[in-house]
């Protein structure tokens, strides 16, 4: 009997013992202290297209998820209504030529007429004075003078108001030209087209956005650290990123940016530690040369704050 509890006892402690050396081995494995651990969203920077003038879209180039280059077409209006508004313009400004043209031709007309009458007026003074011509004939030079005189002042008058209208015509030429070039909506930037909203066909009205695009070359990385780390973080820490579609590779960033306030936990981000609690948004810039970071993808984030320190062999999620 006493044979058959010593059996038990040490089956026991066997037991027992097995049991801590497999939570010793199956334990999780603490972050080395030179890094700090996040994880978020990829982030890229967004950029609203929208059109400027009201049309119906008649070409349509955008595809979402497609990459594009600064200038390219995306989308094309339909202009023929501002071509007509065009042509108008070019007409009224030929009118509006020619009858400044017949006006300055009368105001050199008129201009010689008071030569004229100014030296009838000198002849017609002289005889008077001579006593060979009445003095009716010196107020009907003087008043020749005067018709010659308000008749250029009215010719002046109107070509200078022909140019003002000349002028604003051009203004409005050069309007509708403008609008004119703007019926080709192109590429502001260069990235990937994230939201296609316009099918060709809509007519579209001046602010609407048609497309959203955003700039993988500039791929940012939103995480949280917890209030009592904040500390250890620096404007342009070394950190490294993964993520679900690449998970063996590493993507090299810098810290560009720390939340100067602080905020709860967002719901959808998951922490090694409890979830309520304080924490601060640090943003790390990362490079994406290749362009295969994409916004909306989850990542993983090692922080490495001591400046001095070497990466570890191998970065893991910390439980």
């Amino acid at each position: 009997m006493r044979q058959t509890w010593v059996w038990t006892a040490l089956l026991l402690a066997l037991i027992a013992g097995g049991s801590y050396g497999g939570y010793l081995y199956l334990r999780p494995e603490p972050l080395p202290e030179r890094l700090l651990y996040g994880n978020g969203h990829i982030e890229g920077t967004e950029v609203r297209v929208a059109v400027e003038v009201g049309a119906r879209v008649v070409e349509s180039r955008l595809v979402e998820g497609e990459t594009v280059s600064r200038g390219d077409l995306l989308i094309r209006l339909d202009v023929t209504d501002l071509e007509l508004r065009h042509r108008r313009a070019q007409a009224l400004i030929e009118a509006l030529e020619r009858q400044r043209g017949r006006a300055e031709r009368e105001l050199e007309t008129a201009r010689h007429h008071l030569g004229t009458a100014e030296r009838d007026l000198a002849r017609a003074r002289e005889l008077f004075a001579r006593e060979v011509t009445p003095e009716q004939r010196v107020e009907q030079a003087e008043n020749a003078i005067e018709e010659a005189r308000g008749r250029i002042a009215a010719l002046e008058a109107q070509i200078n108001t022909f140019e003002a209208q000349v002028e604003a015509a051009h203004r409005d030429l050069d309007l509708i030209t403008s609008q004119i070039d703007k019926t080709r909506i192109t590429a502001p930037i260069g990235g990937n087209v994230l939201v296609k909203a316009v099918e060709a066909g809509e007519v579209v009205q001046p602010g609407q956005v048609v497309a959203v695009l955003v700039d993988l070359s500039r791929i940012e990385l939103r995480v949280f650290i917890p209030e009592g780390e904040l500390a250890r973080v620096r404007l342009n820490s070394l950190a490294r990123v993964r993520v679900s579609a690449f998970p063996n590779r590493l993507f090299e960033g810098r810290v560009a940016r720390v939340d100067q306030q602080a905020r709860f936990t967002p719901r959808d981000i998951h922490m090694p530690e409890e979830r309520v609690r304080m924490v601060f948004g640090v943003t790390i810039a990362l490079d994406n040369p290749d362009g295969l970071l994409k916004p909306g993808m989850p990542a993983d984030a090692w922080i490495l704050w001591q400046p001095d320190a070497d990466w570890p062999v191998r970065l893991f999620v910390p439980r």
